[in-house]
């Protein structure tokens, strides 16, 4: 498989861009020279690079790609309201609608407000449960990512000491050192953020321990903080009405993106009535943050994963796959380790410290066809057919294969 028009363009792009690619898209953060660097159409569970190869997406756009490329509910209702118009002097009424939607479905949520990524609203819950608190520490997981705000990013660039003097970090399922944090800064805690399961780069998907989660809903409710759940990632993947309730959390806060509008550039946090009016004297806007077409998209989406029950069908097709790989995995004497849940699996070579052989199978799966990254849990897309996962399989048969020396 040849990338020769992605690496002309990216050539180009260094000439006028800083890295030519930056952030996560960065060919550099995959397996460079084995990737497409550009992306030109996509269709379902597919997507075709500028050289005109085709992969069957088990990224889909790092997370926003539920229904595939492209659905065509999704993209009518987008439409519909972009003929319009875009970016309006007010919010429209799918402003309204999508918050009354929202506020529906997801239990614990009496209100919602919107932006344009989730990093916009894990920085705003911060302030919000500052505000609610009046107090300045926040309390993360360990290697956890939550956006690019200097609080958080995983960059090096840019930071000065004060960017996370407040900022406290601590293990995933570590109970204890969580039980220590709260103590030794009492009264100074205004929240604990925190994702569903662990999704860090460069490791395998931890899930929580019910003790773990129990621990997280006690601990905030007796120390009077607020617990923000980052469900940027998992949001409606695992369950129509937010990930909370797969696991047991009792957030305060929660925010969502990626999966809520298939694509569409919109993020969203709800909350409870008690931290209403505190929400509502931290700052928050955007120039373009009440265009409707997102919002249009949004509620088609929600729609369409109820109505389809697309979270079964996404753990299904998951097991589906992580079952065969695996199997694959021992048919060609590459032992293979698995972990997150089915709907968004993370799968690499065991005993492979320095992800070496992990890049090298995720490159032979890249010239089969098959789009998967060697750094980052993947996505089951709701487009995909026991075909396409068969398809997928029968790829991953001839990588493996071509791997054995």
């Amino acid at each position: 498989m040849r990338f020769a028009n992605s690496q002309s363009l990216f050539r180009r792009a260094a000439a006028v861009i800083p890295g030519g690619i930056y952030g996560h898209t960065t060919p550099a953060a995959t397996i460079p020279g084995s990737v497409p660097y550009f992306a030109a159409s996509g269709s379902g569970c597919r997507y075709t690079d500028v050289d005109g190869n085709t992969f069957i997406d088990f990224m889909g756009g790092y997370g926003p790609m539920i229904l595939g490329y492209h659905h065509p509910e999704v993209e009518a209702a987008a439409t519909a309201a972009r003929q319009l118009g875009a970016a309006f002097n007010h919010p429209t009424s799918l402003l309204v609608e999508l918050a009354e939607k929202l506020t529906q479905r997801i239990d614990f949520a009496d209100w919602s407000v919107f932006a344009k990524n989730g990093a916009d609203l894990t920085n705003w819950s911060l302030m919000v449960a500052r505000e609610v608190t009046q107090r300045p520490k926040i309390l993360k997981i360990r290697g956890a990512y939550h956006g690019t705000a200097a609080w958080c990013t995983p960059g090096h660039g840019g930071l000065i000491p004060s960017d996370r003097a407040d900022i406290l970090e601590f293990p995933f399922n570590d109970i204890p050192a969580l039980e220590a944090l709260f103590n030794f800064h009492r009264n100074q805690v205004a929240g604990l953020i925190l994702t569903p399961f662990h999704h860090p780069a460069f490791a395998d998907s931890v899930l929580p321990t019910p003790e773990f989660v129990a621990a997280c809903n006690r601990l905030c409710r007796d120390h009077g903080a607020l617990q923000i759940l980052d469900d940027v990632r998992c949001g409606f993947r695992l369950s129509a009405d937010g990930s909370h309730s797969v696991f047991g959390y009792t957030p305060d806060l929660a925010v969502y993106c990626k999966a809520l509008a298939n694509g569409h550039p919109l993020s969203a946090c709800v909350g409870r009535t008690p931290h209403k009016a505190a929400a509502s004297r931290v700052f928050l806007t955007g120039s373009y943050w009440g265009d409707p077409a997102p919002m249009a998209a949004a509620l088609a989406t929600l729609d369409i994963i109820a109505r389809d029950n697309i979270p079964a069908r996404l753990t299904a097709l998951g097991e589906r796959f992580v079952t065969g790989f695996l199997a694959l995995g021992e048919k060609h004497h590459t032992p293979l380790v698995a972990s997150g849940p089915p709907a968004m699996p993370y799968v690499r070579v065991a005993d492979d410290p320095s992800f070496l052989r992990t890049q090298a199978l995720c490159a032979a799966a890249i010239a089969q066809g098959v789009f998967l990254h060697p750094h980052h849990n993947w996505f089951i897309s709701a487009a995909m057919t026991e075909a396409d996962i068969a398809d997928a399989l029968a790829r991953l048969d001839r990588a493996l294969a071509s791997l054995r020396p």
